[in-house]
């Protein structure tokens, strides 16, 4: 699976302006978010669709399908709700 490519991005550029406002989010290339200093948010393209793995788990990077609003909503609540929980 490749990362996807800056047209496949622009396509879901509603979803990447809804991520730049999740407090602690930085997104250091476009399409590629981070969480304090670690790699936190990027997204995958092949022929099933497009793909956002995030950090969401203490366990490492979880795949989420991005190829529907509700999936790309799905995607925001978890990101919101893990960015913004306090920390221990």
């Amino acid at each position: 699976m490749k990362h996807a490519s800056a047209a496949t991005l622009a396509s879901i550029a509603p979803l990447l302006a809804q991520l730049r406002t999740v407090p602690g989010l930085t997104e250091r290339k476009f399409g590629i978010f981070y969480r304090k200093s670690k790699a936190y948010l990027h997204f995958h393209e092949d022929p099933a669709g497009l793909f956002a793995d995030a950090r969401v788990d203490v366990d490492g990077f979880s795949r989420f399908a991005v190829n529907t609003a509700s999936e790309r909503q799905q995607l925001l609540a978890q990101v919101r709700e893990h960015c913004t929980a306090p920390t221990k």
